[in-house]
């Protein structure tokens, strides 16, 4: 009798372990316990595993390599007609670094609560897309589902970082080009409501470096054009452009990511001694740091202008840098945004996959923060950014980071009806340019 409750138990355990590795919910957690926070992200792991994935499903896989150890994973379902534009779905391997001591559970063990809260660097951000991506695809084709157009999806490296060694190097490469992309569906973010949120621009980011030069002297003279001095008039100056911008989204006329933000992030000044600073010298450099997020729909050449003539003039002895993170012109020279009207044709086939998997979008909105979707914009590629999240706390880049498994299972849905819709899509038979 021992002996068959043994084995009983045994086979209870065996069967509930290789149950919960078959399901969504676990697929999705083991991914999201690949450590891929930089500043060292593990690439290797998580693309082998997604390789598996396809192959489980039948996906073609192919590992792309522009830089040494920072693949591109590109998978394939192809069309009954592959002579039409292809339907992209991307996103990146990488995330951002966790601090372990300031989590409820460690960043990478992707634990489950009861409440159905998955706990994980990543679980917004965006590996939840990454997985829901293939599920979806998991279902339509158990359900016999062909799609029109080839489907491709697309694993970026460094995104977190600027996408410099992943995807702007993969969308100007020959074999991007080969995918004859008439679409891109990149990350979005979680919705606290009950729309989900759709973006059709990001803002672009510029690193803004301010430096000041003076007299030195003793810290009880009082003279015009010390290096400290020169600083905080540009500070005051950029302080007052910073509240103008700010008084339009508190006045409720734009939102946050409608217009320019600048903001410091760092001072550098004063003679250092062993004990701290030399408070009787006044020092003959400081420099300040800024960070400024510039929407598609500002003019760069007036912000370069207003950089050079009001906040850091050569007349008071003050020189700057600009680097600028990415682009905010098209090939074309047109502000990088994607057309959410009946002009682009792929809109409405878009919209209608949302509402016929029972949910509604949000005003189109340009992200605040910046994307790989960029890189696709500049190729005059129509790309929207989209994770189904709805009813979520945003907390991308936070501590405790989660997704609720009911959400993350929804999504699935809402994913087989816009990539069945999207890939069915008789529409267009060329490559569109739509991006303002």
């Amino acid at each position: 009798m021992p002996i068959l409750r043994f084995l009983f138990f045994f086979l209870f355990l065996f069967f509930s372990v290789h149950s919960e590795e078959d399901t969504p919910i676990a697929r999705f957690r083991r991914y999201l316990q690949f450590n891929t926070a930089h500043p060292n992200p593990n690439y290797a792991d998580p693309v082998s595993f997604l390789i598996s994935q396809a192959d489980s499903i039948g996906l073609q896989a192919r590992t792309l390599e522009f830089i040494p150890s920072k693949p591109v994973l590109l998978l394939t379902w192809p069309g009954s007609d592959p002579s039409l534009p292809s339907v992209l779905f991307n996103s990146h391997l990488d995330s951002v670094p966790a601090e372990p001591d300031k989590w409820s559970y460690p960043p990478f063990s992707a634990t489950l609560t009861p409440d159905g809260k998955i706990y994980a660097r990543g679980a917004q951000d965006d590996k939840c897309i990454a997985i829901q991506y293939l599920e979806a695809i998991r279902n339509l084709k158990a359900n016999g589902f062909v799609p029109l157009r080839t489907v491709h999806v697309s694993y970026v490296p460094d995104e977190e970082i600027g996408g410099f060694d992943g995807s702007a190097k993969f969308v100007p490469s020959k074999e991007f080009e080969d995918l004859n992309v008439g679409f891109v569906l990149d990350e979005g973010q979680a919705s606290t409501g009950d729309e989900f949120r759709v973006f059709y621009a990001d803002r672009s980011p510029w690193h803004l470096t301010i430096k000041a030069s003076g007299a030195p002297g003793h810290g009880s003279n009082m003279y015009d054009n010390s290096a400290m001095e020169n600083l905080m008039k540009s500070i005051e100056v950029i302080t007052k452009f910073r509240d103008s911008q700010f008084d339009v989204v508190k006045a409720g006329e734009a939102m946050n990511s409608e217009v320019i933000s600048v903001n410091p992030v760092y001072l550098k000044a004063g003679i250092t001694t062993p004990t701290g600073y030399a408070m009787n010298v006044q020092p003959s450099e400081a420099e300040a740091g800024f960070d400024l997020r510039l929407p598609p729909t500002a003019d760069p050449d007036l912000i370069r202008k207003r950089i050079a003539e009001e906040w850091a003039p050569a007349r008071r002895n003050m020189t700057y840098e600009i680097i600028e993170k990415g682009p905010l012109r098209d090939y074309m020279g047109r502000p990088l945004m994607t057309l959410t009207n009946d002009s682009n044709p792929w809109w409405p086939v878009f919209k209608q996959a949302i509402e016929a998997a029972g949910g509604k979008l949000s005003r189109p909105e340009i992200l605040a923060s910046t994307t790989d979707a960029r890189f696709m914009r500049e190729r005059g590629i129509p790309t929207l950014g989209f994770s189904p999240m709805t009813n979520t706390p945003i907390l991308l880049h936070d501590h405790n980071e989660f997704l609720k498994d009911t959400v993350y299972l929804r999504g699935i849905s809402v994913y087989e009806s816009v990539i069945s819709s999207l890939s069915s899509f008789k529409g267009e038979s060329h490559k569109m340019h739509l991006t303002s």
